[in-house]
């Protein structure tokens, strides 16, 4: 299948919504929940997300969770439209770009709570570790819609993109900064003390590359400080858990892979090879453990289920942005084609959300499955057209 024309149907289905959709976690935003608003914390919110985000079958509708647009994932879709922008010099990618940047501006959590440009998701969030009320910014949501935003401040030089884009950067290392049990990291979430990687060294990435934008030392060396913590707990044989808690003790494909883009992204921000033997035994791992032979990306180290499109999505950002190779555009290019063989719907024009051992869910997530693909397709194709 022409992987461009298969990723204008993802754009333009995903337009035809509005860029709105359902995400495998917005189960608290049920209607349920304005009638009974104490269950959604502890144990029973806990368990409604899990049935939401585990049946195969949508129940959303039947009880009042609408479907609506998530700033993470307009970020993303902002990234790709970029991505084919600069492909293409076709005028409708960037103005598509411009009118959800724009919406993204509206979207910023309080900032006469947070004080600097943050985002967070839009419904209420209960994890094991933590729950979430609507809004309240995250280090990963803010750092993607960042991203978008000074990209595309850069090809629009509007500095209404680019200065929150900037200022995130600084609600990263005043509010998220941590130092606890001898640990140096960026936090997930204000107020929680969980460490997790991934999340601490995006955290640190972005840190870095706006330190180095704006010449502020003392941010660069918060942001290798968090790196050389992470790196620090990298096993001896280049992979990383997820985190620090008891249940976070799992070793996945695209977290592996955003510990090791975000390394990445640091050591070229701040032009060091510090971390290059990091990086280069993790890339060595994830290409030996995280992948089959005939291209399928593995969920986790020792499971290749779930199939998703999360795990393929991440593969094309690492091998192109990280490995570099021809091997790895090779590589990537058979997961791509793998995962249309076994994860696209043609007759929906979009792709499943998991593929079990004996089922497959095929709920359309926006924010988890379309945006991450549109932007991975896109950023492969415009890669592609340079060889």
């Amino acid at each position: 299948m022409n992987l461009l024309k298969l990723n204008s149907k993802i754009l333009n289905n995903a337009k035809t919504h509005n860029f709105a959709g359902q995400d495998p976690f917005d189960g608290l935003n049920s209607r349920f929940f304005s009638i009974f608003p104490r269950l959604k914390k502890g144990i029973f919110g806990l368990a409604w997300i899990q049935l939401h985000k585990r049946l195969p079958v949508n129940l959303r509708s039947l009880f009042g969770i609408p479907q609506k647009r998530n700033p993470k994932g307009i970020g993303l879709f902002i990234s790709g439209l970029l991505e084919d922008y600069q492909a293409t010099n076709e005028q409708h990618y960037l103005d598509e770009a411009i009118s959800l940047a724009d919406w993204l501006l509206t979207q910023q959590s309080d900032k006469n709570t947070w004080q600097h440009a943050c985002w967070g998701y839009h419904f209420d969030w209960n994890a094991r570790a933590f729950f979430v009320p609507k809004g309240k910014p995250n280090v990963i949501t803010t750092i993607y819609v960042a991203q978008a935003l000074y990209a595309l401040g850069q090809v629009t030089g509007e500095s209404k993109y680019i200065e929150p884009a900037l200022d995130s950067a600084h609600f990263i290392v005043k509010t998220l900064y941590s130092e606890l049990d001898g640990r140096q990291f960026f936090a997930y979430i204000p107020d929680e003390t969980a460490f997790v990687h991934n999340a601490s060294l995006w955290g640190a990435a972005w840190v870095a590359r706006v330190a180095s934008i704006t010449n502020n030392e003392e941010y660069k060396t918060l942001a290798l400080n968090a790196a050389r913590q992470s790196v620090s707990e990298q096993n001896q044989d280049g992979s990383w858990v997820y985190g620090a808690r008891h249940h976070h003790q799992f070793i996945d494909g695209f977290h592996t892979g955003y510990n090791l883009e975000a390394l990445t992204v640091l050591s070229d921000a701040l032009a060091t090879t510090e971390f290059a033997g990091a990086i280069e035994s993790g890339l060595k791992y994830y290409k030996t453990h995280l992948f089959e032979q005939d291209g399928t990306a593995k969920y986790y180290n020792n499971n290749r289920y779930p199939l998703d499109m999360h795990s393929v999505t991440q593969a094309v950002f690492t091998l192109l942005k990280v490995g570099k190779t021809q091997d790895d555009f090779e590589l990537a290019e058979k997961i791509i084609n793998l995962s249309i063989e076994t994860l696209y719907m043609p007759s929906k024009q979009r792709f499943v959300y998991q593929k079990n051992k004996h089922f497959t869910n095929k709920i359309n997530y926006i924010r988890w499955t379309q945006a991450w693909v549109y932007y991975s397709f896109a950023y492969f194709n415009r890669i592609k057209s340079t060889k």
